[in-house]
This record gives structure tokens, C-alpha cells and sequence, in this order.
């Protein structure tokens, strides 16, 4: 059975749960995989090991669609040193060093990792890239995933994420940069962030809803960074059941 996490900034795994049945309407708006997210450590382990459980899979079989979520707000809106965030929140940074000796096993090589972001604008990118349909919102955030922990960029701000749209396939530069300083899709953002919490309990991410293409199949929910056998075992059941 599932508990929900107070702070996705525990250490714990999570476990897997199938969704009650009202949820089954998640099947008909998402081919196979949905991810709640917000720009954080343990979601960017959990997209390497979601993109390593895809390709034992077959790429072909899996569509991948990232949500927002926010776990703090109250992050400085310019972003915070990793250093000065930690201290502030827990006391120190200590307890990262464990996380990113895990997360290189599996390709999260943490590089370079100098800020914790304010994340509302980076999700509005994300959005941005979706409705233009200039990329998938999993290779936005992956883009987003190497700035942030590969070459110390601060995804708080626009200009960094004006340069992260361009490198996703953004041609207007003038107007992504006025979507993102003018917050035009923030309302869209939050709509979602909310949505998440009320349909599924999110308190803690990353989080995963997986679903068959039958829909009615319950789909699977895990909470945490899973292994990527953990994906593949699902995935699996899943493809059995169609």
C-alpha cells in the first residue's frame, strides 16, 4: 500500500500501489507513462532510470508525458545555492552525497550541480515547448535536467531558460522570453500542480502513473526514484493483461 510522503526530500524509495478505480480514466489521456514532476534530484535519477527501463522495453512501446508539481514555493524566486538551501531546509547538504553516488550508477553524474532553482518558470517552459509542439515535454526536461546538475546553470532564470528553449527547437526566442518574464503560463501550471495533488494525493516526487493501452486496465502508481527493473516488471504486467 502506498503512504504518501510529507517531503519528497526523504531518502525512501517509495513503494508501488494500483490506483482505485475512479482513476482509470488516466488510460484514455496518456498512452503508457505519466510522470508528476518538479525539477528536483531525485526526478532527475528517476528519469535516467525510466529511460534505461524504455530501452530494455522498446522505445516504441512507451510514451512519456511530464507534469508540474511543486514541493516548495517559497524557494527564493532567483534560486539558491545548493549549499545555502540545504543548510536552510535540513541543516546541510550531507545527505545529497548518498543520492548522487546512487544516481551515477545509472548516468545522473551530477557534474556539475551549484543551484536549487525556483521551478514555476521552468514548468511554464515546459508547457511552452509542449503547446508549440517544438519537442516532447521529456526531452525539455531532460535538457533542463543537464543544465541544471551537468553544467551549473540556474533554471530560475528566463534568460537560462530562454537558452534551454533554443537548444529544445524554440525559433522565437522574442516570445518565449515574454511568455516566461510575463508568467502567461502560470494559471496553466497551476491548474495542473493542483489537479495532481487532488487526483492522485501527490505530496512527493517524482511520482508515476503507468497505464496500458486498455483502458480498463487500473493503472500503477510509484513514488520515488524505482529501479529500472521495477519499471520493466510493470511494464510487462501491463503488456500481459492487453
Amino acid at each position: 500500500m502506498y503512504k504518501s510522503k510529507n517531503d519528497a526530500d526523504d531518502d525512501s524509495v517509495g513503494s508501488i500501489f494500483c490506483l482505485v478505480p475512479r482513476l482509470e480514466c488516466v488510460s484514455t489521456l496518456f498512452s503508457w507513462a505519466v510522470l508528476f514532476r518538479i525539477v528536483a534530484v531525485r526526478c532527475y535519477v528517476g528519469q535516467q532510470r525510466l529511460h534505461k527501463a524504455i530501452q530494455a522495453f522498446g522505445p516504441e512501446k512507451v510514451q512519456v508525458e511530464w507534469k508540474p508539481f511543486q514541493i516548495d514555493p517559497g524557494t527564493d524566486l532567483a534560486g539558491e545555492t545548493v549549499d545555502a538551501y540545504c543548510r536552510r531546509r535540513w541543516g546541510g547538504a550531507g545527505w545529497t552525497n548518498h543520492l548522487k553516488s546512487e544516481g551515477r550508477k545509472d548516468g545522473a553524474n551530477f557534474g556539475n550541480w551549484k543551484w536549487w532553482p525556483a521551478t514555476a518558470k521552468a514548468h511554464q517552459l515546459v508547457q511552452y515547448c509542449a503547446q508549440k509542439d517544438i519537442c516532447s515535454t521529456d526531452r525539455v526536461n531532460a535538457l533542463l535536467f543537464q543544465a541544471e546538475y551537468e553544467q551549473g546553470e540556474n533554471i530560475s532564470l528566463v534568460d537560462t531558460l530562454v537558452k534551454v528553449g533554443e537548444q529544445a527547437g524554440a525559433t522565437d526566442l522574442d516570445e518565449l522570453r515574454t511568455y516566461l518574464r510575463h508568467d502567461q503560463g502560470k494559471s496553466q501550471v497551476d491548474q495542473e500542480i493542483a489537479s495532481g495533488r487532488r487526483r492522485y494525493g501527490i505530496s512527493g516526487v517524482p511520482f508515476f502513473v503507468v497505464s496500458g493501452p486498455d483502458s480498463s486496465q487500473r493503472p500503477y502508481g510509484f513514488s520515488g526514484a524505482q529501479s529500472s527493473d521495477t519499471f520493466v516488471d510493470v511494464f510487462q504486467e501491463l503488456a500481459e493483461k492487453n
